[in-house]
């Protein structure tokens, strides 16, 4: 290069190698692409759908207490741990009495009667857990909308 003085060879490269940078972001690009679709947390759930403002989880950590509950009426806490509807609220407040964010979300499917959601909750807020969200699927477009609700005609399961 116009810069380089190759006049004085013992003295150190003035120039940064950047190759090593280059193929660590990448490493770690590769990581956080494999490792991202396995950070959703919960059972397979048929989502409500509805468009409301997006919810924010718990920054420090990047965790939220989820709570699910599926379509048969049974309810999990986190990923796969099922509980008694009678003892969600016990749990959940000896999870929450060691985190700073004291915040819990339910997702629940959308076949599952507004009761059983409604149990669910009494008991979280019987525990003294009063931030609590509800998850949605964002909504469907009028014409996604249409073609669901001619599908649910044809197929009435």
């Amino acid at each position: 290069m116009a810069f380089d003085d190759l006049s004085n060879e013992s003295g150190a490269i003035s120039q940064i190698n950047v190759t090593p940078l280059v193929d660590v972001m990448l490493v770690l690009l590769i990581i956080f692409m494999v490792s991202a679709p396995m950070l959703n947390q919960g059972i397979e759930l048929n989502l409500p759908k509805e468009t409301i403002a997006p919810i924010k989880g718990n920054a420090d950590t990047g965790e939220q207490l989820t709570v699910s509950i599926n379509k048969k009426g049974k309810v999990y806490i986190g990923a796969e741990n099922e509980v008694e509807i009678e003892s969600v609220g016990k749990r959940l407040a000896a999870i929450l009495e060691k985190r700073e964010d004291k915040s819990v979300f339910i997702k629940a499917d959308q076949d599952v009667t507004y009761g059983i959601v409604m149990a669910v909750m009494a008991r979280i807020r019987r525990a003294g857990i009063y931030k609590v969200g509800l998850i949605t699927d964002p909504s469907l477009t009028p014409g996604e909308e249409a073609n669901l609700n001619k599908n649910k005609k044809r197929n009435p399961s």
